[in-house]
């Protein structure tokens, strides 16, 4: 998913004053046969509402449900009209070979207002920065996709499994864990105004990007080796151990890291870049994950000796 960070983040910056909606009607009658997710957290969640089967082509980064996915992919980093208005399969019910709905996570190339032209349905659902902005994306799939109940059972699901986590958290008045979230090697993080970063905020941390983060970057700012340094965050969590091959072992090699309190007391964690970075499904898991973490940092008594 990170392996092309700059321009994903770029791109995403560009969409932020967007509305969430296309400019055509999302009221109509009949169900989609043929919907086009050029979106890996969507296409997440219309797989987990059972609107899978309707799915007939996907981005090149989708990956997840690991089977079932369509063979046919489109590049949604640069998507061509060509590619997308004559991929659906033809049938008594569905003589056309356009689709019914496409969802985009970016507008590249200006596709939206391309397909839209050409009357096909096109939704924008840009990264959320809050629970509830996901939870509106999920509910609106299962809308638009005939799923409704199971969509919100979903979002119900995981607002339930996200509230135990954070009750789970001991108090901790005297403890401020500091954290850093690492988007890639180059330094890019999470912060707190996003839907992963408002994940940590919930337990009570202290995001060290936050001090750097601008509306500008949107909640992900570069920080520098430098700073990570100075701020010697107790917790670190990193969101490139697949595309980077990122570990503890690897952080520990970087000038100055060794000595890190994370690095050193073995409070590094590996997430899956794909389950930190989509609004989906998963964003339970993504949460267990960071819970473990926190409450490891808070437990480990070696960090809180006066």
């Amino acid at each position: 998913m990170f392996k092309s960070l700059r321009l994903t983040l770029a791109l995403s910056l560009g969409f932020v004053a967007l509305p969430l909606l296309s400019a055509v009607s999302v009221g109509a009658s009949s169900t989609p046969q043929c919907v086009v997710s050029l979106s890996p957290a969507a296409t997440e969640t219309l797989f987990a509402i059972g609107a899978g089967p309707q799915v007939q082509a996907v981005d090149t980064d989708s990956n997840y449900p690991v089977t079932g996915l369509p063979t046919k992919r489109i590049n949604a980093l640069n998507p061509s009209v060509e590619a997308i208005v004559g991929l659906c399969k033809t049938t008594a019910s569905h003589p056309s070979a356009k689709p019914d709905l496409v969802i985009i996570s970016y507008n590249a190339n200006d596709i939206q207002q391309k397909l839209t032209g050409l009357g096909i349905k096109v939704i924008l659902q840009g990264p959320p920065t809050t629970l509830n902005g996901a939870y509106r994306e999920i509910n609106q799939l299962g809308s638009l996709t005939g799923h409704a109940t199971k969509a919100a059972s979903m979002a119900t699901s995981l607002q339930a499994t996200i509230a135990k986590d954070v009750a789970s958290i001991p108090a901790h008045p005297t403890k401020v864990v500091t954290v850093y979230f690492e988007l890639d090697p180059t330094y890019y993080a999470y912060a707190s105004n996003t839907f992963a970063g408002s994940l940590l905020k919930s337990l009570g941390v202290v995001n060290i990007a936050d001090a750097k983060s601008t509306s500008i970057d949107a909640g992900y700012p570069q920080l520098s080796a430098e700073y990570v340094l100075s701020a010697n965050p107790k917790l670190i969590f990193l969101a490139d151990t697949i595309c980077c091959h990122v570990n503890r072992a690897a952080l520990a090699k970087r000038s100055g890291f060794s000595s890190v309190s994370a690095v050193a007391h073995h409070h590094v964690v590996g997430l899956s870049d794909d389950v930190a970075s989509r609004w989906g499904p998963r964003l339970g898991t993504l949460m267990n994950e960071l819970t473990a973490g926190v409450k490891s940092v808070l437990a480990d008594a070696a960090l809180w000796k006066k």
